[in-house]
Formats: C-alpha cells, structure tokens, sequence
C-alpha cells in the first residue's frame, strides 16, 4: 500500500468517526448521512435513497468483514487494509462512488456546480480549501461545472491502493484558500 493511499484511508476513517470516539460504528453512519442529506436538499428522493443505502453498505460491509470480535466498532487498524482492498471492497466503493457524485446533480444534467460539491464534501467534513483544490483538478468547465462521472471516478480513484498523484490527494494536504 502507497503511503499516500493509506493517509487517504486515515482521513476518511477521521470524517466517518462523526461522534469522535476514535471508532467507526453505526451510529457514524447515520449522522454522517443525515449531514449528507442535509445538504443534498434540493436532490430528488431516488437520489436521497441511493446515498442512504450506500452509506448503510459502507457500514454493514465493514462491520461484516471487520468486526470479528462482534463488538460494533471498527478500528483505524482494522479500516486501513479494508477500505484499499479492491477486490473486497471495491464494489462498496463503486455504489458510494456513483451514490453520492449522483447527489450533487440534482437537475440530472450530469453535471455538477462547485457550490453543491462544496456543500457536499463539507458536510462529509473535508476542509474547504481542500475541497476547492479537488475541484479544481477535476479541471471544471468556464461555467464551473464538473460531470458526475469525473467526480465518481475521482472518489473511486481515492480508494484505490496504488494510486499516487491523484486529483483527491488534495483532500489530504494543506492547501492555502
């Protein structure tokens, strides 16, 4: 595993530890959705329901593989090998990946405005100078608009072990406003 891809999984597990008790369990999920779908106001229900569902994968598939002992949490030790395993976690990417880049188009012209992905990934809790270099680039077009599709295979990209260089490093890294 590159090292840039495991400070990509400290991150994530960081934001998706949303009550900050240094463990993944259900309950991160379900505020960490509600965040979510907060900011996804103005997304259609079938939307909505995508997102939901695939946080709710993205707990269940976790605490399937993971939680051998049975005690609801997962740690960052745990997280870490997972979430960069392609083959085992992979499909749970890919629908999370297609869920939410979906949620940022609520029009469904397949394209997505900074404004909503910037709501979107501060609601998930990425910092937003960040969040602006992501975009960036995303290399949005003169109406600064993004397709669903390079955002969905940004956050595919993100958890992928031996990728280095990527636009969604800029979610790891300092970055001046």
């Amino acid at each position: 595993m590159r090292d840039e891809a495991a400070k990509r999984a400290e991150l994530v597990f960081s934001l998706f530890d949303a009550n900050g008790n240094g463990v993944l369990d259900s309950g991160d999920f379900d505020l960490m959705t509600g965040r979510v779908l907060e900011a996804a106001a103005a997304s259609d229900d079938g939307a909505k329901d995508a997102i939901t569902a695939a946080f709710r994968r993205y707990w269940t598939t976790l605490a399937a593989e993971l939680d051998a002992n049975g005690d609801g949490v997962i740690s960052l030790d745990e997280f870490r090998p997972f979430v960069l395993d392609p083959e085992r976690f992979g499909p749970t990417v890919a629908e999370f990946a297609e869920a939410l880049s979906a949620l940022g188009d609520p029009d469904g012209d397949g394209l997505i405005e900074r404004p909503l992905f910037v709501s979107l990934m501060r609601a998930i809790g990425f910092e937003e100078a960040n969040i602006h270099a992501l975009f960036d680039a995303f290399g949005p077009d003169a109406d600064d608009r993004i397709t669903v599709e390079t955002w969905a295979v940004g956050i595919k990209d993100y958890y992928a072990p031996d990728k280095v260089g990527i636009a969604g490093d800029r979610l790891v890294t300092a970055h001046a406003v």
